[in-house]
């Protein structure tokens, strides 16, 4: 016997059907938007942990900064106070009336490269030579030096020739090596002798000494590391060779 179709109950089957299908599709959805809220939640959180990182570390550097500044504005106001504090460069009577005549002599000079060329003996020199020519180039003064004025590839002789033309007034650093009476040296001082603005340094040398080696030196009354440090004796000469300048 053939069963009788029951549209009334296939259709209630059927909105059952959909009625589980709907609930079963909201269920997924709420999961997954659930899902995307905590992941939106995590990042938001991550992303805020990066951010205070970030400020923490720009706030540590700013300390960080913020004391450095104050350690070096300290330092600076400190000397400062200590280069107020600190006595000026001291002239002898003769230093002084050296330096009152290498002024006189420059200052009617021609404007030229250099204010002065420093003539010293490599052996036992150099030191106190670059010392003392790094603090006339920090004064304003320029110097013509061999260890960088001199070009590799040409002639020693006519680069020094010109050097020495071109020079408004000479400084010797007179050392034991240099009154040996070594070539360069002599060449050089005798080339420095025929200026009127020849200033002499001495060092672990005495006037004594440099009188025995040569009687004709302009002026006996130079300076020397005996008496004042490198530094003072730049000031002394640059105050002598930029008639201009207040470095004393």
């Amino acid at each position: 016997m053939v069963k009788k179709f029951n549209a009334s109950a296939f259709q209630a089957q059927l909105r059952a059907a959909q009625r589980k299908a709907e609930q079963d599709f909201k269920r997924k959805v709420s999961h997954a938007q659930n899902k995307i809220t905590q992941e939106a939640r995590r990042i938001d959180q991550q992303n805020q942990k990066v951010v205070d990182d970030y400020n923490h570390k720009v706030a540590a550097h700013n300390r960080a900064a913020e004391q450095h500044n104050r350690k070096v504005v300290a330092d600076i106001n400190r000397s400062l106070q200590a280069s107020s504090s600190r006595p000026s460069v001291r002239y002898t009577v003769h230093e002084r009336q050296l330096v009152d005549r290498v002024h006189e002599a420059v200052a009617g000079l021609d404007n030229r490269e250099y204010d002065a060329f420093l003539s010293y003996a490599r052996i036992d020199g150099a030191q106190v030579a670059t010392e003392l020519r790094e603090n006339l180039a920090e004064l304003g003064a320029s110097v013509w030096f061999d260890e960088i004025a001199i070009i590799p590839g040409k002639s020693l002789a006519l680069q020094m020739d010109s050097g020495l033309r071109r020079a408004k007034s000479g400084i010797a650093l007179l050392t034991p090596a240099y009154l040996t009476g070594r070539f360069w040296t002599q060449r050089e001082l005798g080339a420095l002798l025929h200026k009127n603005t020849l200033i002499p340094v001495l060092h672990n040398v005495t006037f004594e000494d440099v009188a025995e080696y040569s009687g004709i030196l302009p002026d006996l009354a130079g300076f020397t590391t005996a008496n004042d440090s490198v530094r003072d004796i730049a000031v002394k000469i640059a105050s002598a060779i930029l008639p201009n300048a207040d470095v004393a």
